[in-house]
């Protein structure tokens, strides 16, 4: 026996569509990292991916604890804030420092920085 028992049906079929939802986009993400082409391309697929992946996992979360406590839990909020403000910080990091990688090495398929004057 553990607490997930007492979880209603109704709240159970909740949680498990949006846990397995959010598993689906998580692995369609990934799925685009080994798929596409280049480094440019492959940085959006697992970004976006994964964070509507993991937004659907807390909304299940948070759903299932809301349920068993009898009261709204907010806390794991702070998890979608963390990776709403984490996750376009680090793709516009990697992105630049390849940019400026390839830009050096000279690569046909990124453009030339532009002039300044």
């Amino acid at each position: 026996m553990n607490h997930l028992d007492a979880l209603p049906p109704w709240a159970a079929t909740l949680v498990a569509v949006l846990v397995l939802a959010g598993a689906l986009f998580a692995f369609i993400g990934s799925l685009g990292l080994l798929r596409l082409k280049n480094f440019y391309q492959r940085v959006h697929a697992p970004t976006l991916g994964t964070t509507l992946g993991t937004f659907l996992v807390l909304a299940g979360s948070i759903t299932c604890f809301s349920v068993l406590h009898g009261r709204p839990v907010f806390h794991e909020i702070l998890i979608g804030v963390f990776l709403t403000v984490t996750t376009p910080i680090t793709l516009m990091l990697l992105v630049r420092a390849a940019l400026y990688r390839d830009r050096e090495e000279g690569s046909d398929y990124v453009p030339q920085a532009p002039k300044h004057e």
